[in-house]
C-alpha cells in the first residue's frame, strides 16, 4: 500500500493565482502511475477506504468517485494535469479505494464527436 502524505489544511486554490501546491507535490514527484489508466478509464469508489484514511488530495479524487466517472473527469475537478490525477487514482487503486476499469463498448477512443464533446464539457468546467 502506498503511503500518502497528509497535507495541512488551508486553501489549495486562490482564485487569482490559481493551484497553491504544485503538481509534482501532489504526486510525490512520482510521474507514472503504478496503475494502467487512460483518460477515458473509469473510476468508481469501493467504500473500503474512509476519506480521514487519506491525504486531502487522495481524499478529494475519492470524493469524486462515487459514481463512476472518468479519469478526465476527476482531473478537471481537480484542476489538476492528467499526468498528476492517473497518479493520485492509482494509489486509489492500490490501497482498494478505488476500482478502474476499461470504458464501456460505447466509448470508441477514436470518437471524434465524443472527444469533441468531452473537450466541450471540461472547457466549460474550467
Amino acid at each position: 500500500m502506498t503511503t500518502m502524505a497528509v497535507i495541512p489544511e488551508g486553501p489549495l486554490l486562490d482564485d487569482a493565482a490559481g493551484r497553491l501546491v504544485r503538481p509534482y507535490t501532489v504526486s510525490g514527484g512520482r510521474t507514472r502511475p503504478t496503475s494502467k489508466l487512460d483518460l477515458l478509464s473509469m473510476v468508481k469508489s469501493t467504500g473500503r477506504v474512509k476519506h480521514t484514511q487519506l491525504g486531502i488530495d487522495h481524499a478529494e479524487a475519492l470524493g469524486l468517485c462515487s459514481d463512476p466517472i472518468s479519469v478526465a473527469e476527476v482531473s478537471a475537478h481537480l484542476r489538476l494535469p492528467a499526468t498528476v490525477t492517473k497518479v493520485l487514482l492509482s494509489d486509489l487503486v492500490d490501497c482498494g479505494a478505488v476500482t478502474a476499469g476499461e470504458p464501456g463498448p460505447a466509448a470508441d477512443p477514436n470518437d471524434v464527436p465524443l472527444l469533441e464533446a468531452v473537450l466541450n464539457g471540461l472547457q466549460r468546467r474550467l
